[in-house]
């Protein structure tokens, strides 16, 4: 079976689209049409139901989307463990990470890291927590350094590096930042800027508001908490921010008995060899581990 095709394949299931799967194979839509018609060949059924400009898989192509991963993952999984018969730290490693880790805590271990092992090559991939995380479930990405989900199950394992505490905060001319004793009943009242719904952190911040019986009023979201930070500082809304964002911008709200955290750190999959490049930058993330935030 051509491995070519099968990317191909992968791709248009994911994307939905032979375009986009063009533009991440770097190819021409008509070359990727030609991979799959001959996928399609080879194999003696259709993979794709084409409606107009819809394209959902075929029952075929739905029974081929686990194997086709599976294929690849042992191609990849073996060209790794072949590599690390050297013991040479080289070759690419593919690293997704969230903006958030990627800006704030990762700089410097980038840094030691290429100086360290100059012939390794990073692909580094900045992507949504829950996103780099089916990068690493799927084979695409070898380790993520991102938000850590409350429960992880295998075949994924996380290791937790730092932990970054959390904290309530509006722009200092905010209403709730001039008051001189606030609970979260009287936090619930005001509207709220938060990260997404789809986010490990804003899970970790609606749960705390139910245990109390209690709504947030959510005027509007965003997954960057960069994005988060300019909008709390300009007085739209309050928000939760990790303590280590917080500067002159923003006023940090004293909350008694509230204390919430989140850990950050790496995921791998527990059933792909890593490569030399891969196990020495998990060494690197875990001398960090004492060293937290």
């Amino acid at each position: 079976m051509d491995l070519a095709n099968l990317n191909a394949f992968i791709a248009i299931a994911e994307t939905g689209s032979f375009s986009e799967a063009g533009e991440r194979l770097h190819l021409t839509q008509p070359a990727v049409s030609k991979r799959i018609a001959g996928l399609e060949q080879q194999l003696g059924v259709r993979l794709f139901d084409r409606l107009g400009r819809e394209i959902g898989l075929t029952q075929a192509g739905r029974a081929l989307l686990p194997r086709a991963y599976q294929i690849l993952n042992v191609l990849d999984d073996t060209r790794r463990a072949l590599t690390n018969l050297s013991g040479e730290v080289s070759g690419r490693l593919t690293l997704a990470t969230s903006h958030h880790i990627g800006l704030h805590r990762l700089p410097a271990l980038l840094r030691a890291f290429t100086r360290a092992h100059p012939q390794v090559a990073l692909d580094i991939q900045f992507l949504d927590s829950e996103v780099a995380y089916e990068e690493v479930l799927h084979g695409r990405a070898e380790l993520a350094v991102i938000t850590l989900a409350p429960e992880t199950r295998e075949p994924i394992r996380a290791v937790a590096v730092w932990d970054d505490p959390l904290d309530f905060v509006a722009a200092p001319e905010h209403p709730l930042a001039r008051s001189q004793a606030i609970d979260l009943a009287d936090v619930a009242q005001h509207p709220a800027v938060f990260p997404g719904g789809n986010t490990f952190t804003h899970h970790i911040v609606q749960r705390l508001f139910e245990a109390e019986g209690l709504t947030p009023n959510i005027a509007m979201s965003t997954n960057y908490l960069e994005t988060i930070k300019m909008m709390v500082s300009i007085g739209l809304a309050w928000s939760v921010l990790p303590r280590t964002m917080l500067d002159e911008q923003v006023a940090r709200l004293p909350l008694p008995g509230i204390q919430l955290t989140r850990q950050l750190g790496y995921i791998l999959h527990t059933e792909r060899t890593l490569s030399n490049a891969a196990r020495a930058f998990m060494d690197l993330l875990d001398s960090q581990r004492d060293d937290l935030a």
